[in-house]
């Protein structure tokens, strides 16, 4: 009995191995519910006809399909609503397939053709981005490419989201990034199958969106002074400093992007933030402030205006908030509120709701007028009292509201839904109270930290690697998986200066939420992810879209001995890497010493200089670590 155990353990392991073996050219993110290798490839052929239905949805899928599929291949490409010998079908299902809802498709690849059958435009699109990621890499480049054999493995792919909400935020109010940014960024979501951009369009750096009747939002509070380092430490503008840095989306350019993100089946969300967060508002419109000398104040450019010191809520240096015992306020919002819902078709409008400081509420008569005649405790129930009342605009707009996870503390309506970024517990708070929950915690999805070294990396407070990225999880076991929305990662842009920083804090991270929020839990692998990942660095290198190769970076761990000598750790995130090393002042590659173990710096030593290697190629940065930086991180312990 224990022979014939061991024989078929021996088989299925067999087994597993040769499915692995023979999927190793296959390297699709996210990954899919199902797919299966079988025999033989498919040959795009000289003229390729692509068969679909012709309807307004699937306009865009082919002309998507037929441009990437002419551009680097140099075929021609033709599609007709009826041609059942065509070598690419798109089939919309009738009867339609329960198993694959909405969003999902089923792929066949065959020597003979390709079939893609869904059971809607949007299912074939995703299922078209599958099937381009079944070619050679160089499908993605924007120029012809020669002498390459146009083939993709014959496959069987079920496939179907697992959540509903996939989202990317863009923050676009810190630094401005044009209506073609924008286009840019969503065109690099679709490809791994993200449904939705969350826009973050005010803050104190800038108003970027039109509003008719309130022109000053853009006229004043979309510019500000140029500053570049690092931000939060820049010195306050002088007045004759030009505020000519910023800009704005007109209610056209809005409409577009709109119109633009539906027809790559992408909805966007739109987010107002307030009551803090709003110091452009308050500059182009002083009277909504609290605080009398607020027409004074200007449009931030990166100076501190917050003292984080004693934690959250911060202390304000400016007031920055709206006045929520002021009456004009809810005139003002339900005038913005009004136009944003007749501008956004998305059923929700995200009003902010995060990091309100409330010092300057505290010693405002009015507010104090306000939580008497209100029976209001303290300023977290007077900001409780704001959103509510702004919830209300929302809904009489025929919106549903969702803000940040600091609503929850002044007490919200139960229809607010709650999206949640301080970590994953105020989420699970938030559906255990039966509030719609779309987790973005920064503990995974902040994808503004640093992916890497701070020693190498743009710095900000805070760091998240891509293998501490895959763990996230939006749905826990914890809660009933009914009130999860779904998750998205959140690029805020306070240190991102242009759109190549922007691709390069969003990717590789933005493939782990995408396979995080699209694949099934059980599939996840970070080994196999890995694997796949290094493959999706060479397609973006073909499409030139920027990536962080932080991955393949040391992880620095330093300590003291006993004997007060600094005793370095390296580690590496990536699998499969050897750390070259030194501490001489040359430059390490392959032939300098390999790190096995825990190392002990030379007395006299002013810098360690390391490398990663995968077989006999450099794949990481060559990073030189001075040990005046280590002698710090050891002494901070």
């Amino acid at each position: 009995m224990k022979k014939i155990i061991s024989s078929v353990l021996l088989c299925l392991t067999s087994a597993i191995a040769f499915c692995q073996t023979n999927n190793a050219d296959i390297a699709i993110i996210p990954q899919p519910v199902s797919l299966t290798k079988t025999t033989g490839v498919f040959s795009l052929p000289q003229t390729i006809v692509i068969e679909a239905p012709v309807t307004q949805e699937m306009k865009e899928v082919t002309r998507f399909l037929k441009e990437r599929l002419s551009v680097a291949t140099g075929i021609n490409v033709t599609v007709q609503n009826a041609a059942p010998s065509a070598a690419i079908q798109l089939l919309l299902n009738k009867p339609q397939d329960a198993v694959i809802g909405k969003e999902g498709y089923n792929l066949s690849v065959t020597s003979k053709n390709i079939i893609i059958k869904a059971n809607t435009a949007a299912g074939l699109f995703y299922g078209v981005q599958t099937m381009l990621q079944l070619f050679p890499k160089e499908i993605e480049s924007a120029v012809p490419v020669a002498n390459i054999s146009w083939t993709a493995p014959a496959v069987e792919i079920t496939d179907y989201p697992r959540f509903g909400w996939r989202g990317l935020m863009f923050d676009v109010a810190r630094h401005f990034f044009t209506k073609e940014d924008v286009k840019k960024y969503i065109d690099n979501m679709v490809r791994y199958k993200y449904n939705l951009l969350h826009l973050h369009l005010t803050d104190d750096e800038g108003w970027r969106i039109e509003i008719k009747g309130l022109p000053k939002l853009t006229e004043v509070g979309a510019w500000n002074v140029k500053k570049i380092g690092y931000f939060g430490t820049f010195s306050h503008p002088a007045p004759d400093e030009p505020k000519t840095y910023g800009g704005f989306y007109t209610q056209e350019d809005i409409k577009e992007l709109v119109q633009y993100a539906k027809e790559r089946f992408v909805n966007i969300l739109p987010e107002i933030d307030v009551p803090g967060h709003s110091l452009a508002a308050v500059v182009s419109y002083p009277e909504l402030s609290c605080t009398p000398g607020a027409d004074k104040y200007r449009v931030r450019s990166g100076e501190p205006i917050m003292d984080w010191s004693k934690g959250a809520p911060p202390i304000a240096l400016v007031d920055n908030t709206l006045c929520p015992a002021n009456e004009k306020v809810y005139e003002f919002l339900d005038k913005v509120v009004t136009q944003v819902a007749q501008l956004f078709p998305f059923e929700y409008i995200h009003m902010g709701g995060d990091e309100a400081p409330h010092n300057y509420w505290e010693k405002t008569p009015a507010i104090k007028t306000l939580m008497q005649k209100e029976k209001l405790k303290n300023m977290v129930e007077v900001q409780g009292y704001f959103t509510r009342r702004l919830e209300k605009i929302v809904r009489s707009k025929g919106k549903k509201f969702i803000g940040w996870d600091e609503i929850l503390e002044g007490g919200v309506e139960p229809s607010a839904a709650i999206m949640s970024w301080r970590g994953m517990k105020y989420g699970v708070k938030a559906a255990k109270m039966k509030h719609e929950v779309v987790m973005s915690p920064t503990t995974y999805a902040y994808i503004d930290y640093m992916q890497g070294d701070p020693i190498i990396e743009p710095r900000i407070y805070a760091g998240l690697r891509l293998n501490k990225s895959y763990e996230f999880d939006p749905s826990p076991d914890s809660v009933d998986a009914k009130y999860i929305k779904g998750g998205q990662a959140n690029l805020w842009t306070e240190q991102v200066y242009n759109m190549r920083h922007a691709q390069y804090m969003t990717w590789p991270r933005g493939w782990a939420i995408a396979e995080s929020v699209w694949s099934p839990r059980e599939k996840k692998n970070w080994n196999n992810f890995f694997n796949r990942v290094e493959k999706h660095f060479e397609r973006f290198d073909v499409a030139e879209i920027k990536y962080a190769p932080a991955v393949y970076d040391p992880i620095f761990t330093v300590s003291r001995t006993a004997d007060k000598q600094l005793k370095i750790t390296l580690a590496s995130e990536a699998p499969g890497l050897d750390i070259y090393y030194t501490f001489d002042n040359s430059f390490p590659d392959h032939f300098y010493p390999k790190y096995t173990s825990p190392l002990i710096a030379p007395k006299e030593a002013v810098m360690l200089k390391v490398i990663t290697y995968k077989g006999m190629k450099p794949v990481g940065r060559l990073i030189a670590m001075p040990m005046d930086e280590l002698k710090k991180r050891a002494d901070k312990k």
